[in-house]
């Protein structure tokens, strides 16, 4: 059908009214503080639903029900552990950071083990932060191309600047609101798409199940039983039972525990009780979220009657859900659809520009400076500083990156395994070995990222894999660096 202009007038009014509204619904901010944790008065389940769109972006929305769409479900055994993560994540990490009442994630590193380590992390997190947010960006304007024709630069600036916006006016309340608000849309957008969709296949839910089942495996498989030759080959495949729940384990106590970006939310809540509150909110609802996405793409299977996305002329499988919006939704929901592509999208970019802002600002910046000299009308112009500068850095970046074959959502969790392996490490190094210090942390986490480079470049590990090797070779280099360490101490004493 493709779009109409009540299509583009629906899409523009929800851009427009986006920005306006979330520039405006911060209130007045006096400091930081108000500027990028909102006060520390966040309610429990506005940050629950929050980390669920900080975490969802474009990847999720057309990149889950394209692996579905190629694939099955066995994505959801990474899911399953990304609840059991997140459990562990509210057991282990929030309680130590409310007991220091930290600003950051990397401020414990730097309570710990020092400033220069939490400097350190906090680069390290910046600089995978926006790799990772270049792809996710960048997927935004894949369909956004495909349903209007710009060019994928245009495409990225327009969803960029609108973002950029009321980020840089309202802080982290605006864009933990404004997320909130999305979240809803876009997910009644994809309910939307679902329901169109199987009301379109002359046997309803029966042709969804027909089409699922003539593959082998089903694509309604969830567990993945299936037999290898040989434990290198079990580790080569990502969505092994053991290793998709293994890795949804400690990728999301990496990510949830160490990275920032959803750190900065969990430190916005009054309490331990309600920052562990909005954590578990989160997991309930991503599992549900992940299974729906993936039948979703096996929906759009049985619709395009079993065809690959070859066969329907695309570049990847990526483009199959894009594909189905532009051609067959009605005038009106078209525009309510793309709606909702955009705000998964200007919910995670927002976060991420907040949470580089917030780390480069507070872990960077504001502890290398004499703080007790700054006034709070200098702590917000410079937290709106590194927020523009954050903003265009990541639209610029996004503009480097060009189309591909690989899933979206493969490529922004690889990126992110390089690093998030070694910050866990650490994490845990701080947590679980008082032992250790400042050196001996610095040497494990270098062991891990080093190692992960290695395994990332010269192996064929699935990304599931890369954290757990990456938290393990950290707590081990640097256990027995101390172990060094104590041992050249002894021999001088002799």
């Amino acid at each position: 059908m493709g779009l109409t202009d009540l299509d583009y007038l629906i899409v523009c009014t929800y851009l427009i009214g986006v920005t306006l509204a979330g520039s405006l619904v911060a209130g007045k901010q006096k400091s930081y503080h108000d500027y990028f944790l909102g006060g520390k008065k966040l309610s429990w389940w506005l940050v629950g639903f929050s980390i669920v769109a900080s975490e969802t972006s474009t990847l999720t929305f057309i990149s889950i029900p394209g692996m579905a769409y190629s694939g099955n479900m066995y994505f959801l055994q990474v899911a399953f552990g990304y609840f059991i993560g997140r459990l562990l994540v509210s057991i282990i990490f929030i309680p130590s950071y409310y007991k220091g009442n930290l600003e950051t994630a990397y401020d414990f590193i730097g309570k710990r083990f020092g400033i220069p380590l939490r400097k350190f992390t906090s680069s390290v997190f910046i600089i995978t932060r926006v790799l990772a947010s270049g792809v996710r960006l960048f997927a935004t304007a894949i369909p956004l191309h495909l349903m209007t024709g710009f060019d994928y630069p245009t495409s990225i600036l327009i969803i960029g600047i609108c973002t950029l916006i009321y980020t840089y006016i309202g802080g982290l309340k605006a864009v933990v609101t404004m997320d909130v608000v999305q979240l809803f849309i876009y997910l009644s957008g994809a309910v939307i798409s679902m329901i169109i969709i199987i009301n379109a296949l002359p046997g309803g839910w029966s042709d969804v199940l027909k089409y699922a089942h003539t593959e082998i495996p089903s694509k309604m498989a969830i567990f993945n039983t299936k037999h290898y030759e040989s434990f290198i080959q079990f580790l080569s495949s990502p969505y092994t039972l053991l290793g998709g729940i293994l890795g949804g384990t400690f990728l999301t106590m990496a990510s949830h525990g160490t990275d920032q970006l959803l750190v900065q939310r969990l430190l916005g809540c009054s309490s331990k009780k309600e920052s562990q509150k909005a954590l578990m909110l989160d997991a309930a609802i991503i599992v549900i979220q992940f299974a729906f996405f993936l039948i979703l793409g096996i929906c759009l299977y049985a619709f395009y009657d079993g065809r690959s996305y070859i066969e329907l002329g695309l570049a990847s499988s990526d483009e199959v859900f894009p594909k189905f919006i532009v051609e067959n939704l009605p005038t009106g929901i078209t525009g309510l659809v793309l709606a909702g592509v955009f705000a998964s999208a200007m919910g995670s970019l927002s976060s991420s520009i907040s949470s580089l802002a917030s780390s480069t600002y507070l872990d960077l910046f504001r502890s290398s400076s004499n703080s007790s000299q700054k006034n709070e009308r200098s702590e917000i112009k410079w937290s709106r500083f590194f927020t523009l500068l954050w903003g265009m850095v990541l639209i610029g970046g996004a503009m480097l990156f060009k189309d591909t074959k690989n899933p979206v959502v493969e490529i922004g969790l690889q990126i992110a395994s390089v690093t998030y392996g070694g910050l866990l490490g650490t994490f845990f190094l701080g947590l679980l070995f008082p032992h250790v210090k400042q050196r001996e942390a610095f040497i494990g986490f270098i062991c891990g990222s080093m190692v992960m480079v290695l395994v990332i470049s010269f192996t064929s590990i699935g990304w599931t894999w890369h954290t757990l090797i990456g938290c393990l070779t950290t707590i081990i280099a640097g256990n027995i660096g101390t172990i060094i360490v104590k041992i050249f101490k002894n021999l001088r004493t002799i």
